[in-house]
């Protein structure tokens, strides 16, 4: 019996996405190459609490990791828009990888040199995410663009399913020293094959600056100074920092129930409703309307509140698991239209640094979060908690309606070739534009050409969404 029309509609977008040139090969390793992300954490507190018995050192540890990321997010992605992104790749995971391999061979008596090793480590994480994000406009336009980021967003929703599970099972089979070294492996491998599929899809240059009237270019600035895009960044760490409470309140929960074991699978149905609503979102034929998405997203945190101690106390936590999977069904789809507006906002050839920015947010948000959160779950119990987690995704919803419908290219000027927003499904289309082709919006090195300093973007299907 052949499908439905949805099926054969949401199936239809898929692959259209995947028959692009290089699309396929290039999701797989930059995926391969983040796989680790998730999984670090684990291992290396594992081998730092068997080090000094102490998870408060084990903690700073993994934290130095991740300040050192957040710090060379943007140095990193701006690196990337002026170098070839296939050496920096390989440069900088062969740097990091011989941190891990230290860190996982450094003696015990020594424990008081992984912070500052870790630190240092953390500051060369190849950049995948931040050229995986910028290489997809040049490859993708219209609704495969925007497939291709709810794509991107459900599957990375998987790695930290995927990766945690593969660093416990290295530790429960051997130790920490082996988890932190494989870990190693699978990011000096994925950054190498990512490199690998840029410089065969002819992507790894960099890409040259939109021209304009011919004049002389425009004087480099801080992203930081237009409005918009800090306005953007402060609202993608609001919602981390809320949908990241979500997990700690699991870990809460459980504990006081007695079945700590059962936060693993918590979480794991909270990102399963993310990846179901990413795989979805990715099928829609409108604009995303990153505001209306925000509040989707706070409002499955708000439903669990009602749920939990001491408001009422449910006798298993398996009772909220149907709940917990339809608050996450909001998650995958708004970081697709961050991600996007990310994209759209910045100029063509500073997309790398804008989503250093945007990385550096993130994690910012959810180092902010967590401490936060595990106040107010000892003040007032693990509803306390979701509360907190709520109002800070309310507030990231209400951040967002400030951002305009506007032209593209941040600070430097408007981007040639990216028309303007089209509307979501059930409503009127502001202009029309050209049909939606599933072949490379832009090639590797676009012609010069386009619209100057300051004028009004072209009407389209792949312009900023509102």
């Amino acid at each position: 019996m052949p499908p439905a029309g949805p099926v054969r509609s949401a199936l239809g977008s898929y692959r259209r996405l995947f028959a692009v040139p290089h699309v396929p090969a290039l999701l797989f390793w930059s995926l391969f190459a983040r796989v680790h992300i998730g999984g670090l954490p684990i291992a290396v507190t594992f081998l730092v609490a068997g080090w000094t018995g102490s998870y408060a050192v084990a903690g700073l540890v993994a934290g130095g990791l991740t300040v050192g990321t957040a710090l060379a997010g943007p140095i990193r992605g701006r690196m990337s828009d002026l170098r070839a992104k296939d050496r920096l790749l390989t440069s900088s995971a062969l740097v990091y990888g011989a941190g891990l391999a230290v860190l996982a061979l450094l003696p015990g008596a020594l424990w008081w040199a992984a912070l500052p090793l870790a630190l240092a480590t953390g500051l060369f994480l190849p950049p995948a995410n931040q050229i995986a994000r910028a290489v997809w406009p040049r490859l993708t336009a219209g609704p495969t663009r925007q497939t291709m980021y709810a794509a991107e967003a459900t599957f990375q929703e998987l790695l930290f399913i995927v990766g945690p599970l593969l660093a416990a099972a290295v530790v429960g089979l051997t130790n920490g020293r082996a988890g932190v070294a494989v870990m190693a492996v699978l990011s000096v491998v994925g950054a190498s094959g990512f490199a690998w599929a840029l410089r065969r899809a002819g992507l790894s240059a960099p890409e040259p600056p939109a021209a304009g009237t011919g004049g002389p270019a425009p004087a480099r600035r801080s992203l930081l100074l237009d409005a918009q895009i800090l306005l953007i960044l402060v609202m993608s760490a609001l919602l981390v920092a809320g949908l990241g409470g979500v997990d700690l309140t699991s870990v809460a929960w459980s504990r006081e129930l007695g079945t700590p074991g059962y936060a693993g699978a918590l979480m794991a149905v909270y990102a399963a409703g993310s990846a179901v609503g990413g795989l979805l979102a990715g099928t829609f034929p409108g604009r995303p309307r990153l505001a209306r998405r925000a509040f989707a997203a706070a409002a499955g945190v708000v439903l669990l509140v009602p749920l939990l101690p001491p408001v009422l106390h449910l006798p298993s936590p398996w009772l909220i698991t149907p709940v917990l999977f339809a608050a996450g069904l909001g998650i995958a789809p708004t970081i697709a239209a961050v991600t996007e507006r990310v994209g759209e906002m910045a100029p063509a050839h500073r997309r790398g640094e804008a989503y250093g920015w945007l990385s550096s947010a993130i994690t910012g948000g959810i180092s902010v979060a967590a401490p936060m959160t595990g106040w107010l779950i000892d003040l007032g119990g693990a509803a306390a908690g979701a509360a907190g987690a709520a109002a800070a995704a309310l507030v990231a919803a209400l951040v967002a309606l400030a951002l305009r419908r506007g032209a593209p290219g941040g600070p430097d000027g408007a981007q040639p070739g990216e028309p303007a927003e089209r509307a979501e499904p059930g409503e009127r289309a502001e202009a029309p534009g050209p049909p939606d082709s599933s072949g490379p919006a832009t090639p590797p090195r676009p012609a010069a050409g386009g619209p100057p300093t300051g004028a009004p973007p072209p009407t389209g299907p792949t312009g900023p969404a509102e």
